[in-house]
C-alpha cells in the first residue's frame, strides 16, 4: 500500500478478474475504520465492483498492467473513490437493450452516484482515472480526528 494522509487510501491491483473481489474487501475495510454507514458502503461497494471489472475487461492495455484504486474522504460528508488503468480510451455509457447481457455498468454508477466522471490521468502518467462520489448521510470518521493534538 502508498503511504497516503488518513483521508486517503491507496492500492495497486492485477487486471484479473477476482481484483474486483479483493478491492471490495479492501473497500469494506476502510469504511469501516473511517465509519461510513452501511447503505453508503454497500452503494460504493457495487459501484467499486463495476470500475475495477471495466478497467479489467475493457482497458485496452497489456494484461501486466495495473490498476490502481484510491479512496478519499475529501470532506467528512463525501466519499470519493478512483480506478485508474492505462488505457486512454474514456469511457462513455452506452444505453443497453432489455434483452443485454452487459453494457449498464455506467449507467448504474450514474444513478447511484452523487458525481462521477472520467479524465485522463495527469502529465508524466498513461492512462485515465475513472472515478464517483457519494454524499454521505452521516460525518465518516478520519483517523486524524482521533489523533491527540
Amino acid at each position: 500500500m502508498i503511504t497516503q494522509p488518513a483521508d486517503a487510501v491507496e492500492w495497486m491491483l492485477p487486471r484479473h478478474p477476482r481484483s474486483a473481489s479483493r478491492a471490495r474487501i479492501r473497500l469494506l475495510r476502510q469504511a469501516f475504520d473511517w465509519q461510513i454507514d452501511v447503505e453508503s458502503t454497500e452503494i460504493a461497494l457495487l459501484l467499486l465492483s463495476e470500475l475495477v471489472t471495466n478497467a479489467c475487461h475493457h482497458a485496452r492495455a497489456p494484461r501486466d498492467r495495473l490498476i490502481g484504486v484510491r479512496l478519499l474522504l475529501p470532506t467528512h460528508s463525501t466519499l470519493r473513490v478512483e480506478v485508474s488503468d492505462t488505457s486512454d480510451e474514456l469511457p462513455v455509457p452506452r444505453h443497453a437493450a432489455p434483452d443485454d447481457e452487459s453494457g449498464r455498468g455506467l449507467e448504474l454508477v450514474a444513478a447511484l452516484a452523487t458525481s462521477w466522471g472520467a479524465r485522463p490521468r495527469g502529465e508524466g502518467y498513461i492512462g485515465k482515472t475513472v472515478w464517483f462520489t457519494l454524499a454521505l448521510p452521516s460525518p465518516a470518521c478520519l483517523v486524524s480526528d482521533n489523533l491527540i493534538p
